[in-house]
């Protein structure tokens, strides 16, 4: 018999539990992000002349691509119940590891970040899944790792790899579709086959089932500890392909990006809906996290008397009012399941 998990408002909803208040609140946690990305634009649109342009909507989009890949990682394995620190270290990695590879071909180049990333994954998966340790110390520890790896490979820091301007991984990184930029369409496509895993399978119903319960979802025979390895292993390769993305696109690995990239990703995706205690949260709302917090960025930018800085500032306090809206949506959803 397979166990279907469904987010906890839609089982009370379904038994008609909810009042229209607490309905609303539930729309207004899955929904909200996207409601405040519209406002958002609306207003930056009205304030300044050079916002709602072709180029501007280009530039946003490219730059929310890198972080969106890494952020979609990072839904998996917050839904599961997890945390992961380690993805802006193995992010920088990917990038230099591509800009390394290339030398013997674009394939290469490609394929070596993923595979290396994609074990700093899989390591974080067996230690929290098999290891039974927590995600946060498995995590921080490979941070650290991965930071040190990188600083092996470039003679500690000290050299930024670049890379040919005429190989296919260059122009992947570079080129336009449709007056977008490839990797805009790279994460549109990871996005897309991200909810269908999450919605229309059974791995991805375990997931939430998971992140709910693991004891629960243990006795009820899902395969808590496989799908845990999976979802950190995911979460690695996704860090590694945007930072192999993101060399691609500069056309050279730098060593200093990826610092902090963790709590944006992490930020994205509670903005987005997910809930830090796992359990639920939608791969959309992530990708509406993402571009709030990109377009925020951009609007600051055209201020021009803000320093960038104030980004951080305005993604801790969205950040911080969203954890304490989700507090309370929860304790809601309580108050409705015990009608």
């Amino acid at each position: 018999m397979t166990a279907v998990a469904t987010q906890p408002e839609e089982q009370s909803v379904a038994s008609g539990r909810l009042t229209g208040r607490e309905r609303l609140a539930a729309l207004a946690q899955r929904r909200g992000s996207i409601v405040v990305l519209a406002l958002v634009v609306l207003i930056a649109s009205f304030s300044f002349d050079s916002f709602f342009t072709v180029g501007n909507a280009q530039n946003v989009a490219i730059q929310s691509s890198f972080l969106a890949i890494v952020a979609l990682g990072m839904t998996f394995v917050i839904i599961s119940g997890g945390i992961d620190l380690s993805v802006g270290s193995v992010y920088a990695l990917g990038g230099v590891l591509a800009a390394y590879g290339i030398q013997w071909g674009s394939l290469v180049g490609l394929l070596l970040p993923l595979v290396v990333c994609g074990a700093i994954g899989l390591l974080n998966g067996m230690l929290v899944a098999y290891g039974r340790l927590a995600p946060f110390i498995v995590t921080l520890a490979t941070l650290l790792g991965a930071r040190g790896l990188l600083l092996a490979i470039t003679d500690e820091g000290s050299t930024t790899r670049l890379m040919a301007r005429d190989d296919w991984l260059t122009r992947l990184g570079q080129g336009t579709f449709l007056g977008l930029g490839l990797p805009v369409w790279i994460t549109l496509v990871l996005f897309a086959i991200g909810v269908l895993v999450l919605q229309r399978t059974r791995f991805g119903h375990a997931t939430l089932a998971i992140g709910g319960s693991r004891e629960a979802a243990t006795l009820m025979g899902l395969p808590a500890a496989r799908n845990t390895m999976i979802v950190y292993l995911t979460s690695g390769l996704l860090a590694g392909l945007a930072g192999a993305l993101a060399a691609a696109y500069s056309a050279s690995g730098v060593t200093i990006v990826g610092e902090g990239l963790e709590l944006d990703a992490i930020a994205a995706v509670v903005i987005g809906g997910t809930l830090l205690t796992g359990g639920a949260g939608t791969v959309g709302g992530t990708l509406a996290g993402v571009l709030l917090l990109r377009v925020i960025q951009n609007v600051i930018n055209q201020i021009g008397t803000l320093s960038s800085y104030y980004q951080s500032v305005v993604s801790g306090a969205f950040l911080a009012v969203v954890v304490a809206v989700q507090a309370y949506l929860s304790r809601a959803y309580l108050r409705g399941g015990r009608r």
